[in-house]
């Protein structure tokens, strides 16, 4: 197959995969527009609901309208999910034939192709995992911690209020409970490590992305196949490349599972020291 062949079977399958993107981004915004449509037409309903309550008519639009809103609400998040996973696979077999258009062999069946797609799928797949629990970690923090502040400053204006207000029994209470929210909410903030959590996390990330790029562009001497003239020896290169990059996420990936594991048992040894300190505070 000559060169001109193989740039246009490229050029081929590129406008191909434009064309099919095109028409999902196309697909995902006409139901969008139709979802956001039953939804104003809901909120509209509701309206006139509270302006004309003995009106059956607006009450029957407005369940219909919320019935389809949420059934388009959960196909759109269908869609946008298989869209999603299929971008990310074009992606990742761009990045996979990025660096093997040096090669002097190159063609679109590569046999290399694959296997460095299924690395990059790997490490992908690690990312992922690694973003989802650096997100949740992240916002429960900040979470947990607004929660904490926000309760314990209503606390001395709901005294107050109660103060203005003597005759309200619930008004008793408050200045009561909502203390109690903020220390159970600060005990779980200093309980969980969720900071800790979110920036070994977030370093995780940062390292494998950091490694997947020296891969898919061949920067280190470890990644670095096609600098040989012979061709066995540029096949055999690509091998080890893939190797490399496989060992090298899992260390990645085992020193943070080991990080959390000493974490976890530094947490365990000052607990039982905590819990004695106190119990000898108690005693004198």
């Amino acid at each position: 197959m000559t060169s001109l062949e193989q740039k246009n079977q490229t050029e081929i399958s590129d406008t191909q995969e434009q064309s099919s993107s095109s028409l999902s981004q196309k697909m995902l915004f006409s139901l969008k527009v139709i979802e956001y449509l039953f939804l104003a037409a809901f909120i509209g309903s509701g309206v006139i609901t509270l302006v004309l309550p003995d009106n059956p008519r607006v009450v029957l639009s407005g369940s219909i309208s919320l019935a389809i809103f949420v059934f388009l609400f959960l196909i759109n998040q269908q869609v946008f999910r298989v869209s999603s996973n299929a971008a990310s696979k074009l992606e990742l077999q761009r990045k996979a034939e990025l660096y093997l258009m040096n090669s002097n062999n190159h063609s679109t069946k590569n046999p290399i192709a694959p296997a460095r797609e299924k690395a990059l799928q790997y490490s992908q797949e690690l990312i992922d995992d690694y973003k989802k629990t650096r997100n949740l970690s992240r916002n429960l923090y900040y979470g947990l911690q607004i929660g904490t502040i926000v309760f314990s400053g209503v606390t001395p204006i709901l005294v107050l209020v109660d103060k203005l207000e003597p005759g309200q029994i619930f008004l008793k209470w408050l200045p009561v409970i909502f203390p109690a929210i903020a220390s159970i909410v600060a005990s779980v903030v200093t309980s969980f490590p969720f900071q800790e959590n979110w920036i070994s996390a977030n370093t995780t990330v940062e390292s494998l992305e950091a490694e997947q790029e020296k891969f898919v562009l061949g920067i280190t001497q470890s990644y670095r196949c096609y600098n040989l003239a012979d061709e066995s020896e540029q096949q055999q290169k690509a091998k080890e490349a893939i190797e490399n990059f496989v060992i090298q996420v899992n260390n990645i990936h085992l020193n943070q599972l080991q990080a959390v594991a000493e974490g976890q048992k530094k947490e365990e040894k000052t607990q039982p020291a905590d819990q004695s300190t106190q119990s000898n505070s108690e005693q004198s």
